[in-house]
């Protein structure tokens, strides 16, 4: 308990305090038999999220996940090439010409790290269209994270892995089955990749990687199913984007497209986001906005931190896991 003693000394006001109350809000959701969604935009699984990540999926103290295409993917990419990744931590000093000497030498920068093409992105797409074009032959269809799934359990990557497995939160999420929603994976690297095998005709079907509306008919399903009265469902969102607005709507949408009144409204929310209030941002909205929209209700226990998530996840998550 040093991490939660230490914080709940210092973190008294401010960000500091709302930090404080999000993390207990969070243990008493939980408590109270509630489930809870994460999502994850940017690129958080480069920022080595997943240490802790994986921990909650190991303990029950995240029943879902929605995510992009990117940390979906770059929580393998850290798996199986991080001794390859370079650090920059001068990268605000970059010019255009050493950007340049960095792509010739592919390295793709993500801030100040940088993702070795070759061993990361090559070495899991040699891995992947295996598992895509024998779906494609069969006739058959997944989502982008049960391809992830086949190939993490079939162990054909463990020969390539540079840290420690119990880091990685695909690992932990593709052992428990851990449900997961990638609204627009198209857009990562291997939604790019697939894209050029179809083209390219190595996938025959479009639809061998199944798209972002079968994951929203997933997920109603899934709500329909784990949300009620008695276990909530809570939603604890990092940053902004897809990955938070595209699984939200799913109440809204039960409740106004499909006549499922009786499914309750999310029963907690959160938000780390170092986007300020806005004019038409939804990264940057209050939480009391999703009250119109039928996404929150007006008793619904709500906290944002206005901070960096790389900084403030981990202290959240360090409490929830009473560190």
């Amino acid at each position: 308990m040093q991490i939660t003693n230490f914080l709940k000394h210092h973190y008294r006001h401010f960000n500091a305090a709302a930090l404080i109350d999000a993390a207990e809000g969070y243990n008493k959701h939980l408590a109270d038999g509630g489930k809870m969604m994460i999502t994850l935009a940017g690129a958080m699984s480069t920022a080595e999220m997943g240490i802790q990540l994986a921990e909650l999926i190991r303990q029950d103290k995240v029943q879902i996940i929605s995510c992009t295409g990117a940390n979906l993917e770059e929580d393998i990419f850290n798996l199986v090439a991080h001794d390859f990744y370079e650090r920059v931590p001068h990268y605000r000093d970059l010019t255009p010409a050493d950007e340049q000497a960095l792509l010739e030498r592919h390295m793709n920068r993500v801030t100040d790290t940088c993702i070795p093409e070759e061993e990361a992105m090559r070495r899991l797409e040699h891995s992947v269209l295996k598992f895509w074009e024998k779906a494609d032959k069969a006739g058959e269809q997944y989502f982008p994270h049960e391809f992830f799934y086949q190939i993490l359990k079939s162990g054909e990557l463990e020969q390539y892995y540079q840290i420690d497995p119990k880091d990685s939160w695909m690992l932990a999420a593709a052992e428990k089955n851990l449900p997961i929603i990638c609204p627009g994976w198209e857009d990562s690297t291997l939604g790019n990749i697939f894209a050029g095998h179809v083209i390219s005709g190595d996938i025959k079907n479009v639809h061998t990687v199944r798209t972002g509306i079968e994951y929203m008919i997933y997920l109603a399903e899934w709500y329909t199913q784990q949300a009620t009265e008695e276990s909530k469902v809570g939603f604890f969102q990092i940053g902004g984007g897809i990955a938070g607005d595209f699984p939200i709507c799913v109440v809204p949408m039960l409740h106004q497209d499909l006549g499922r009144t009786s499914v309750p409204l999310w029963g907690y929310f959160c938000q780390i986001s170092d986007s300020t209030t806005s004019y038409g941002s939804y990264s940057g909205a209050v939480p009391n906005e999703k009250i119109t929209w039928g996404k929150l209700g007006q008793d619904t226990p709500k906290f944002i931190i206005e901070s960096d998530a790389t900084i403030v996840a981990p202290l959240v998550f360090a409490m929830v896991l009473g560190q």
